[in-house]
């Protein structure tokens, strides 16, 4: 912790008890700044390599930028040799010509480093300043390494314009390694994937897509255009287009879309097809059923091969006493157009319901209701009981 703030030459020396109480003590220290996010584990491995292979008092990343960038400039001498680095608020016309810019990633020596920090002195601004050790250290003439860098990894972030910069970086490397991986991204410059979404291979990810959180999409999917996704885990061969999925499941083979909305606890079974303008909430769907569109499924079971009319709703709110009731439908049932299933209730399997149907109780197996309230209109022919028939008639 450094309870003043003193620039960062004393910022480091705040670190020096935590440093000398490991084992066991290390000889090298590494350090880097805290406004800094881009800089890789390779690049570090890559600096700390160089200053042990050199066997340098101090070593510290350097890359090329332009004149006008705010970067402390790298000075050397005629022979090569770095003499000091020198803010821009110090640096001298000519030396503000220098391309060879610090990047704030430095190795030292554990026992020069402490030694010369306590010795440094107050710059003007009365702050401690870590790149004035590269002049100590050079009129010591003590060995000084560097290594070069990408300016993009050292971007700093001191504002909310550099902080645009280095979310542009980040994501660009995020896709390119999706990408060289075998994932297709049509358009990398309006697709968002954040570090920790998993994409199979020979997936398409097309423009204006979001993935967020701790998404894993399988292989062979098409996801996109216009789609959102955020901390849910799709099967392998889904198309998702122009749709918002959040915390939800989709396994092999479901289709979602367009302008469909799965939202947190939803479950598609395999093959399950979810068509336009449909919602599901809190629900599971079995394998092979179909959501047709203007349909909300909130709270409810549904079984497998069951098909789900246009504009089916299940009334799942109970706004006197702010409860969710849940519904619960049976495989191979017939849900008709514009249903609406008012829990909680059970619908059993392969039963019917009417067109614009109110369904406030228990439908049996197998049976037909329709109307408002919904009534029986009959039983309808089990498979096996047609099968009977079709041997009598033999």
């Amino acid at each position: 912790m450094q309870h003043e703030q003193l620039g960062t030459g004393h910022a480091v020396l705040a670190a020096q008890e935590a440093v000398d109480a490991l084992e066991p003590l290390p000889e090298t220290v590494l350090v880097c700044y805290g406004d800094t996010p881009l800089v890789r584990n390779e690049m570090l491995a890559r600096v700390l390599a160089v200053h042990l292979e050199q066997q340098a008092i101090v070593t510290f990343l350097t890359a090329n930028a332009d004149a006008s960038s705010d970067y402390g400039r790298v000075v050397r001498d005629k022979q090569g040799h770095v003499r000091e680095i020198v803010e821009v608020k110090r640096a001298t016309p000519e030396q503000l010509q220098i391309t060879e810019v610090n990047s704030g990633v430095y190795c030292f020596d554990r026992a020069w480093l402490w030694q010369s920090l306590q010795a440094l002195p107050r710059n003007a601004g009365g702050e401690y300043y870590l790149t004035d050790l590269i002049a100590v250290a050079g009129s010591q003439e003590r060995r000084i390494a560097t290594v070069s860098g990408s300016l993009d990894e050292t971007l700093g972030v001191n504002n909310r314009v550099q902080l645009a910069q280095a979310e542009q970086v980040m994501r660009q490397r995020i896709l390119e390694r999706h990408m060289y991986a075998g994932v297709t991204i049509q358009d990398p410059a309006s697709t968002y994937i954040e570090e920790d979404v998993q994409i199979g291979t020979d997936t398409v990810i097309l423009p204006g897509t979001m993935l967020s959180g701790t998404t894993t999409i399988g292989s062979w999917c098409r996801i996109g255009p216009g789609t959102t996704i955020a901390d849910s885990t799709i099967g392998d061969r889904c198309v998702i287009r122009n749709s918002a999925l959040e915390e939800s499941v989709l396994e092999e083979e479901v289709s979602v879309g367009p302008f469909s909305h799965c939202r947190p606890g939803a479950h598609l079974a395999r093959g399950v097809k979810m068509g336009n303008f449909g919602e599901v909430k809190n629900s599971y769907i079995g394998a092979e059923t179909d959501v047709h569109h203007f349909s909300y499924l909130g709270d409810a079971t549904v079984g497998a091969h069951v098909n789900i009319g246009a504009g089916t709703i299940t009334s799942n709110y109970n706004g006197l006493t702010k409860e969710k009731y849940r519904t619960t439908i049976g495989d191979g049932a017939f849900i008709g157009c514009d249903t609406v299933l008012v829990p909680p209730i059970t619908v059993g399997e392969h039963a019917m319901t009417g067109s614009s149907a109110l369904v406030n109780k228990d439908v049996p197996p197998h049976a037909l209701v329709y109307g408002v309230p919904a009534r029986l209109a009959r039983i309808l022919p089990s498979s096996e009981d047609e099968a009977s028939q079709g041997d009598t008639k033999e």
